[in-house]
C-alpha cells in the first residue's frame, strides 16, 4: 500500500524524501492549526509535533478537524495525534497538552524543527512564540486573525510587516517592536473586515467569542501547510 502514489507523481521520488525528513512543529490546534497538521501528514511529513492545551468542547465541531461530537471533552493535541496516526502510521507524531509560554519553551524542541506555524490566539503567548523560533533561526509560518471572516478568497500571504486590514497583525506588529524585533517572516491573513456586529459575543470572566466558519479557518490552514511543502521541495537535497 502506497499511500502517497499520486503525491509523488507531484514531488518525485526526491521531493517525497525531503517531506517525510522533514520535522514540523505546529502550536495550537484549532481551526487553523488542526487543518494545518491533517494537510501535512497528508502531504508526507515525516516529523511533526503538536502543542495546545485545550479541551474540545461543543463550539469547537464546526471548524477543528479533531472536533466531533464523540471527541468531547478529549484534550485537542492527543486526538488530533491519534488522527494523524491514523492517517500515516509511519509518521513520527508528537502531542504536547501544554501551553506554550516561555517558561516551557525548551520541552518542544524549537531548535530540532525545521519548521513551526504558528497558529495561537493568544497574543502575548504568540509575540513569545514568534521570538523564540526567531531567535532559534527556524522558519517560521503564521496565522493571523481568521475570526469574523466569511469570505476565504480573500486570504493572503505577506510579510508581518506588509499586511493592510488586519486588527490581529496591527497588534503582532505593534508588539513586536515594543520589543524590538527587526526580524521578517511570512503570514497569513485576510483583509476582510464584516460589516455586521452579531458575530461576536462577551462571556462574563471570558475573552470576547468571535464567530468563525470552517471555509476560512480551514483554508488559512491549509495555506500555511502549502508553504512548508512548497518550501521543503524548493530546498536543495545537499543542505
Amino acid at each position: 500500500m502506497n499511500i502517497f502514489e499520486r503525491l509523488s507523481l507531484l514531488t518525485g521520488e526526491e521531493g517525497l524524501e525531503k517531506l517525510k525528513k522533514s520535522r514540523v512543529l505546529v502550536f495550537g490546534a484549532g481551526g487553523v492549526g488542526s487543518w494545518a497538521a491533517e494537510a501535512l501528514v497528508r502531504s508526507g511529513i515525516g516529523k511533526i509535533g503538536i502543542i495546545d492545551n485545550d479541551i474540545i468542547c461543543a463550539s469547537n465541531v464546526n471548524r477543528q478537524i479533531e472536533a466531533t461530537t464523540l471527541t468531547l471533552g478529549l484534550p485537542k493535541a492527543s486526538t488530533l495525534k491519534n488522527r494523524l496516526l491514523e492517517i500515516n502510521p509511519q509518521c513520527e507524531v508528537t502531542a504536547w497538552d501544554e501551553l506554550f509560554c516561555l517558561e516551557n519553551a525548551s520541552i518542544f524542541g524549537i531548535k530540532n524543527a525545521d519548521y513551526v506555524i504558528d497558529a495561537i490566539d493568544t497574543l502575548t503567548h504568540k509575540l513569545d512564540l514568534i521570538e523564540t523560533v526567531y531567535n532559534a533561526g527556524v522558519s517560521l509560518f503564521s496565522s493571523m486573525g481568521m475570526a469574523l471572516k466569511m469570505d476565504p478568497s480573500l486570504i493572503k500571504i505577506a510579510s508581518i510587516w506588509k499586511t493592510d486590514g488586519c486588527p490581529l497583525a496591527k497588534l503582532v506588529r505593534q508588539g513586536l517592536r515594543k520589543r524590538k524585533f527587526t526580524g521578517d517572516f511570512s503570514v497569513v491573513y485576510s483583509s476582510e473586515l464584516l460589516t455586521r456586529t452579531e458575530p461576536s459575543v462577551f462571556v462574563p470572566g471570558q475573552k470576547t467569542v468571535n464567530g468563525s466558519i470552517v471555509t476560512v479557518t480551514a483554508t488559512a490552514g491549509l495555506f500555511l501547510a502549502s508553504m512548508v511543502i512548497n518550501d521543503v521541495l524548493k530546498k536543495e537535497t545537499n543542505e
